[in-house]
C-alpha cells in the first residue's frame, strides 16, 4: 500500500480524485476540506510527495524527504499558523514571493497552507493573483475544516477534495493495542470522527480532561458544588494553553536563530494567540465530553447501553441515571450547547461554567 493509499484508507472519493490527478496531471490549486482529524494533512503530505517525485532525478529520495514532518525537501513549503492565525507577512514571504521561482531539485514546487481557515481576508486576497496566474511548476494546497471561512474567490479557484469523518471503528483500531477496547471505543465516540482528538482522549491528558468532566457532572447531579468542580475543567484547559505557549516560544526562538526577525510585540502576540487557541480548544472539548455524559444519562435511562459515548464508564452512568427523568438529561445537553456557543462571544469562562453547573443542578435537584 502506498503512502497515499494508506492516508486515504477511509476516504475513497478523495483517494479516487487524487489518484486521477496524479495520473492525468495535478491541478495548480486544491482545497482539502473536511472535519478535523479526518486525515487531510496526511493525505496532503502523501499527495505532495508524489507531485514532487514526478520529474525528480531521485523519486524515492524525494518521497522519503517529503513525507517527513517537518520536511527538509526544499521544494515543499508547509505553512502552519503561529498562534491562532497566519500572518500576512509570512504568507507573502514564504508563498507568494517564492512561488514564481524555479524548483531547487525537480520539476515542481508545492506550497501547503495548513488550517487555511486561519487566513484572514487580507492574506486570502493577497493569494488571489498567485491562484489566478499560477506559475506552471507551482501547486498550492489549502487545508481547512471550515469551508465557510474560505473566501468564495479563493475556493472557486481551487479543486475541491472532500473528506468525511473517520468511522469510529477505524479510529478505535488506530489507537493501538495498549489502549483497552472499551476506552478506545469511548475515545473514538467522544472524538466524533477526529483521530487527533481520539488520541488525546486515549492518553494521560485525555484521562485528566475526562476525569475533571466526570467530577463536574457528578457534582451537578448530587448538588455538591461547594468545591467548585468546574475549576478542574478550567485548570485542564489552562495547562494545555501554557504548554502550547511554551511550544510556540521555542519555535519562534529557533526561527530567530535562523534569521527570521519579529518585533517583541509580534512574538508576544503569537504566544498569546497560541495559549488562547489551545485553552479554548480543550475547554470546548471538555464541554463536548460533558454533553456526551448527559446524553449517556438519557441513554442509560432508556436502556440503550449500546449507544453510550462512554462505554468504559457504563456502570457509573447506569447508577447515576437510576430514577432520573430522561427530559432532565436532554435539557442538560441543551444547556451545555448554549454555554459552548456563549464562550465564542468572549464571556468569562469561569462565570459561564459556574452558571452552567448551577443551572444543570436545578434540573436534577428541583426545589
Amino acid at each position: 500500500m502506498t503512502a497515499l493509499e494508506d492516508a486515504t484508507e477511509h476516504q475513497l472519493r478523495a483517494r479516487s480524485a487524487l489518484t486521477s490527478a496524479l495520473r492525468e496531471g495535478p491541478s495548480h490549486a486544491y482545497l482539502f476540506i473536511g472535519p478535523a482529524g479526518s486525515g487531510k494533512s496526511a493525505s496532503v503530505r502523501a499527495f505532495a510527495a508524489e507531485i514532487l517525485a514526478n520529474g525528480s532525478p531521485d523519486p524515492e529520495s524525494t518521497r522519503r524527504r517529503a513525507m517527513l514532518d517537518p520536511s527538509p525537501h526544499p521544494d515543499l513549503v508547509w505553512l502552519r499558523p503561529v498562534g491562532m492565525s497566519h500572518a500576512v507577512a509570512e504568507v507573502r514571504e514564504r508563498l507568494i514571493r517564492p512561488a514564481p521561482l524555479k524548483p531547487f531539485e525537480g520539476a515542481r514546487r508545492v506550497f501547503v497552507v495548513e488550517s487555511a481557515e486561519a487566513l484572514n481576508e487580507e492574506s486570502q486576497n493577497a493569494m488571489l493573483k498567485t491562484l489566478e496566474e499560477p506559475p506552471p511548476h507551482a501547486h498550492l494546497i489549502l487545508i481547512a475544516s471550515e469551508e465557510q471561512a474560505i473566501l468564495p474567490t479563493v475556493a472557486s479557484r481551487c479543486q475541491l477534495i472532500g473528506f468525511e469523518a473517520v468511522p469510529e471503528g477505524s479510529i478505535a483500531s488506530r489507537l493501538g493495542p495498549s489502549v483497552a477496547p472499551d476506552k478506545a471505543l469511548a475515545a473514538a465516540r467522544l472524538a466524533r470522527g477526529d483521530l487527533g482528538r481520539a488520541r488525546l482522549l486515549a492518553g494521560p491528558r485525555g484521562d485528566g480532561i475526562r476525569a475533571s468532566v466526570e467530577n463536574m457532572m457528578t457534582g451537578v447531579l448530587e448538588d455538591e458544588l461547594a468545591g467548585s468542580p468546574w475549576l478542574d475543567v478550567l485548570a485542564a484547559a489552562t495547562s494545555s494553553g501554557d504548554a502550547a505557549a511554551e511550544r510556540v516560544e521555542t519555535e519562534l526562538a529557533a526561527e530567530s536563530e535562523e534569521g527570521v526577525k519579529r518585533t517583541k510585540k509580534e512574538t508576544e502576540d503569537a504566544v498569546s494567540r497560541a495559549r488562547r487557541r489551545a485553552r479554548t480548544g480543550v475547554l470546548d472539548l471538555a464541554l463536548s465530553v460533558a454533553a456526551s455524559w448527559a446524553r449517556d444519562w438519557a441513554a442509560a435511562v432508556a436502556g440503550a447501553d449500546e449507544v453510550l459515548f462512554n462505554p468504559d464508564r457504563a456502570d457509573i452512568l447506569r447508577e447515576q441515571a437510576r430514577g432520573m427523568r430522561i427530559g432532565a438529561a436532554r435539557d442538560a445537553v441543551v444547556l451545555i450547547a448554549d454555554t459552548r456557543r456563549r464562550l465564542n462571544l468572549n464571556v468569562s469562562e469561569e462565570l459561564a461554567l459556574e452558571a452552567l453547573c448551577f443551572r444543570m443542578t436545578r434540573l436534577f435537584n428541583p426545589a
